[in-house]
C-alpha cells in the first residue's frame, strides 16, 4: 500500500480508500489511519465479525463504475496487449479509447 501511496500523482493524499474483502484488515486500518490520516472503506469479511457501520460501504457500492471502464477498455487490444514502446503512443491511444466511449454512450 505504500508503493501505490507513494507513486500517487496527487498534489494530496486523499481522505478515504475504497478497497474489496482483502483489504479487511484492523492493520491496515490502523496505518493508514495514523501514518497519512486515511480512513479505509471495504467491505467485511465472511470471517470477521461487523468492523463497519453501512454508512461508509455506501460509496463501495460505486466501486463498480471503475471496474465497468477498465472492462470497456479492455474491448480495444491495442490497450489490451501494450505493443507500443513509447509511453506517449499508448497515452495516445488510451485517450483515443476514452473518446470512443465518451462519444458512444452519449
Amino acid at each position: 500500500m505504500e508503493e501505490v501511496l507513494a507513486g500517487s500523482f496527487l498534489s494530496e493524499l486523499p481522505a478515504r480508500l475504497i478497497g474489496d474483502k482483502a483489504y479487511d484488515s484492523d492493520a491496515l486500518d490502523q496505518k493508514l489511519r495514523t501514518e497519512y490520516g486515511i480512513a479505509m472503506i471495504a467491505p467485511n469479511r465472511r470471517t470477521r465479525g461487523q468492523t463497519q457501520d453501512g454508512r461508509p460501504l455506501r460509496r463501495y457500492r460505486r466501486r463498480w463504475k471503475v471496474e465497468r471502464l477498465f472492462a470497456w477498455m479492455h474491448n480495444f487490444r491495442r490497450l489490451v496487449t501494450r505493443w507500443e514502446y513509447h509511453v506517449e503512443n499508448f497515452l495516445g491511444f488510451a485517450h483515443l479509447a476514452c473518446l470512443q466511449l465518451l462519444l458512444r454512450h452519449l
